[in-house]
């Protein structure tokens, strides 16, 4: 029993370590922006408010298309354990052309969604225009960008998280240090780390291919157009990615809430709500890391009928997320002046980042039973409950508590209504599972 569990953690590990180290360079491509900007000699938070808004923008578009992602994995991983090659080749190509032709209608309509973006959006007319620079330039890295999301969950589905690892680092290297060129030495500002984003994503592509192609080969050989998209085949694909899609949306729809909302409180409160949330996405991906281990290790156990594993991988994978969240919300606390100080020299900034620092500190034990789930969910493919339990924690918890207590707390009840959210989603998640028979 002892070693089996020993061997159960080791493929958690195998899997969660690549890929925590390649979503912790995504906070930091974005300190990284938020550094840069927020070390400009003058107008700091304008620059800091710009690249919050445009960035808010592709969160939601792209985190919209983050189904090529996860149902991707989660197919794919159910194919690799039932050993089924064919349907291991379709989910790539699949996912691969999906990504690719909704990259291309963003790109066609990148006038009207940014006209309603900056509508819904609160801002200053300074950081607005500032932002629609960056959206302009940013827009053309959607086709890189999605059929990237498709790689990346083929790969984890056939339970190779180092592949994903060396893009996304090679990706986010190469964005940070084209920024520091292109801010540093050609004097660019927000324009410049939107341009150094386009560049990289498309470096990262060119590497994906290239390891598909080297490695996997024969699920990279072009299938008959026809089997690609089989009706009865593809319905569950779109059905599965449609309520992801739907979950999805919620998700990023709630963060965009928060941050537009924030500018409603002055370009300060925005500044520091960005930078604060920062350090929530530094968490955030190191409890992903294990949440993706769960997509592969799940949808595995699921195809190949191992009900039991299924179970203990379940448990495995929560004992190291609370391990993660206990964890980052001490170094929260310890180091919060530190970790402040590095992201801006503004005073006011840094006095009034204060008043907010005991919500971040909590936001990793209330979510992170929300990310382990999400990770379990997505390998077995219960896109329903997802979609279901999204609906309850963002229509139903943050609008309404937000709403009630906005008056009160000002900006705080942004933050109390976060935590909460974060919080139905991981107690929901877990009635479903009990019922589902997920969890013993």
């Amino acid at each position: 029993m002892a070693s089996r569990q020993i061997s159960l953690n080791r493929r958690i590990l195998r899997l969660a370590l690549p890929n925590i180290i390649t979503n912790i360079t995504v906070p930091l491509l974005g300190m990284a922006d938020f550094a840069l900007m927020g070390h400009l000699k003058q107008e700091s938070a304008l620059y800091v408010g710009a690249i919050a808004l445009g960035s808010t923008i592709f969160n939601v578009i792209y985190m919209s298309f983050a189904f090529l992602r996860m149902g991707t994995s989660g197919f794919t991983a159910q194919a690799y354990g039932a050993r089924n090659n064919e349907k291991m080749a379709l989910a790539l190509q699949r996912a691969v052309l999906t990504g690719l032709l909704f990259s291309l209608l963003l790109i066609l309509s990148q006038y009207p969604i940014q006209w309603v973006a900056f509508r819904l959006l609160k801002g200053g007319e300074e950081v607005k225009h500032l932002a629609r620079q960056y959206f302009y330039i940013r827009i053309y890295a959607a086709p890189a960008t999605l059929m990237l999301y498709g790689f990346y969950g083929w790969f984890l589905g056939m339970q190779n998280a180092k592949f994903p690892m060396i893009v996304a680092v090679t990706v986010n290297a190469l964005n940070i240090g084209l920024n520091f060129l292109f801010v540093s030495g050609f004097h660019m500002k927000s324009d410049g780390v939107a341009l150094a984003t386009v560049i990289a994503q498309y470096t990262g592509l060119l590497l994906a291919l290239i390891f598909a192609v080297l490695f996997y080969k024969p699920y990279t050989l072009p299938r008959k157009f026809a089997r690609i998209i089989r009706w009865k085949e593809l319905s569950v694909f779109f059905k599965v990615n449609g309520d992801i899609f739907i979950r999805t949306l919620l998700l990023i729809l709630t963060i965009a809430f928060f941050t537009g909302t924030s500018a409603r409180f002055g370009d300060n409160v925005l500044a520091v709500n960005s930078i604060l949330f920062q350090l929530f996405f530094i968490f955030s991906y190191f409890a992903d890391g294990f949440a993706y281990a769960g997509e592969a290790l799940t949808g595995k156990a699921l195809g190949s009928g191992d009900k039991l594993l299924l179970k203990k991988t379940v448990y495995g994978l929560f004992r190291w997320g609370w391990g993660i969240a206990i964890i980052s919300s001490l170094a929260y606390a310890a180091g919060f002046p530190l970790l402040m100080k590095l992201m801006t020299n503004n005073p006011e900034l840094l006095t009034l980042s204060r008043t907010y620092a005991l919500w971040v500190i909590l936001l990793p034990l209330f979510s992170v039973a929300a990310f382990i789930w999400d990770g379990v969910y997505v390998g077995v493919t219960a896109s329903k409950a997802m979609r279901n339990t999204m609906i309850i924690a963002s229509l139903f918890v943050f609008l309404p508590v937000y709403y009630l207590t906005v008056n009160r707390l000002g900006n705080h009840a942004l933050w109390l209504a976060m935590e909460l959210f974060m919080l139905t989603r991981g107690v929901s998640m877990w009635v479903m599972a009990k019922k589902a028979g997920y969890w013993m």
